[in-house]
């Protein structure tokens, strides 16, 4: 049985990662960066200050909504920031050469228009029923942006998003988490697993609310110390950093021959992880982030200035530093006692110890409990969300114990076989979404007008009033 589920996930995997999604993955994001006049590079230090740069001004707003603007995109970041950030970039480099992580940065820049699109159109088709719960992303902005005619795409997105957060925010997150805390602390999967389970539930059980708040607290403090031993490693090796870059570069065009246990890549295969691990990362295309973003107080298309940040930190900043970590300190190739090339979060491990001995090991440890830890409470709102609009308030609670079962099962799992059927996952929910996007850009764009149009206004407002 087991046999049959990997030659089938293998077959549709093939399918979904295949070059015509791949495409239509860049292609969307190219598209939406046409379409918004290029924001995301013109107008990024714009989208800062009405951003992330708000959180030092006292400047409140008055629109509805469940949480505020940054603890909705701590919740994102913190469904981002996980262990595609360690353990996923590995894993790309492994399997893909250097020339890999060119390609994740490829998706990230495109991925902030798309990322951008799905944070302000969460928000602005969003749904407020009678006891004031919020509800919106993905689905809702099919059915309720594209018409009733397109019901049958948002179905088809919510029950793969659904079967997702199995694994992309849960089983994924527990297993790397486990097998790291028995790699460095001796603790045995299943009491891991077990753990999980009630730390998890402890805050999953309170809803969106409770989540947020621990997300808001958690995200920058794991982030911020995560970059602190990076730079500290590429401070130390910092005659390897351009020889680094150099092979991101070169080995993006040019395939990679074999080095120790390194097999070598071709081209296709640096693109393939590439945009695969990118993805998975930074989630841009998947449309999950809409969830938690359509909870906000605040205006659609201010929100979407956060979608634009929230892609450049976990990836061109959180993944490059995991990247140049593993490239400078010279552990691509590494092989194990058993002959078999190290990869995923044991690679990374290896490189941090190696950059910091006696202690970069336990930075990778400590970062992969909090990362997956993080990751698995904004997910399990993803998951509880795409099923209650399937089936209504009533699954919510057997959703929610129906999780923390997997999170048990994730911990004690196979890794290789949950990593592959968390791809094909997020292959088969990003195709409703990108095809949502294509059809509403035009929306996105009179969002864009209508936003500057206002901020016009408002100074001519001001002028005439400083004259007066």
């Amino acid at each position: 049985m087991l046999d049959f589920i990997i030659r089938a996930n293998d077959l549709i995997n093939g399918i979904v990662w295949g070059p015509p999604f791949m495409i239509l993955l860049v292609g969307t994001g190219v598209y939406l960066t046409i379409r918004l006049g290029f924001f995301q590079f013109r107008h990024l230090i714009h989208a800062w200050k009405n951003s992330f740069g708000e959180i030092f001004r006292r400047s409140g707003t008055k629109a509805k909504g469940t949480i505020t603007p940054f603890q909705a995109v701590t919740s994102a970041m913190a469904a981002t920031i996980g262990v595609g950030n360690i353990a996923g970039v590995a894993t790309a480099i492994v399997m893909g050469g250097p020339g890999a992580v060119f390609w994740m940065w490829v998706v990230a820049l495109v991925g902030m228009a798309t990322k951008m699109a799905e944070a302000t159109l969460g928000l602005k088709y969003r749904q407020v029923d009678s006891d004031g719960r919020v509800s919106g992303g993905v689905f809702y902005y099919i059915e309720h942006g594209l018409g009733g005619n397109w019901k049958w795409l948002a179905v088809l997105y919510a029950f793969f998003a659904g079967l997702a957060a199995f694994g992309i925010g849960n089983m994924v997150q527990s297993n790397t988490l486990a097998q790291s805390a028995e790699a460095g602390f001796g603790i045995p999967t299943w009491i891991t697993g077990l753990v999980l389970v009630v730390l998890v539930g402890a805050v999953t059980l309170g809803g969106i609310s409770r989540i947020a708040a621990t997300a808001e607290k958690i995200v920058p403090i794991m982030a911020v110390a995560y970059l602190v031993g990076s730079l500290g490693i590429l401070a130390i090796h910092a005659t390897e950093i351009i020889p680094a870059l150099q092979m991101i570069f070169v080995h993006a065009f040019q395939p990679m021959s074999a080095v120790g246990g390194f097999a070598g890549a071709t081209v296709a295969m640096a693109i393939r992880y590439g945009i695969a691990r990118g993805i998975f990362s930074n989630e841009a295309g998947l449309g999950s982030a809409s969830i938690v973003h359509a909870q906000a107080r605040n205006q659609p298309f201010r929100q979407g200035f956060w979608g634009v940040w929230e892609v450049f930190i976990d990836t061109l900043v959180v993944c490059t530093m995991t990247a140049l970590v593993i490239l400078v300190t010279g552990v691509l190739g590494t092989v194990d006692e058993s002959g078999e090339v190290v990869t995923g979060a044991v690679l990374t491990s290896q490189a941090f110890t190696q950059g910091l001995p006696g202690l970069g090991g336990y930075v990778v440890i400590i970062a992969i409990i909090f990362f997956a830890y993080t990751t698995m409470l904004t997910w399990n709102f993803y998951g509880e969300k795409s099923w209650e609009y399937l089936f209504g308030r009533r699954v919510v609670l057997p959703y929610r114990a129906l999780f923390l079962v997997f999170v048990f099962l994730g911990a004690v799992g196979a890794l290789e076989l949950i990593w592959d059927i968390a791809d094909t996952f997020n292959g088969l929910m990003a195709a409703p979404n990108l095809v949502a996007l294509i059809l509403l850009a035009g929306v996105m764009a009179k969002e864009k007008l209508d936003y500057f149009n206002q901020l016009r206004d408002k100074a001519a407002r001001d002028l005439d009033r400083d004259g007066d």
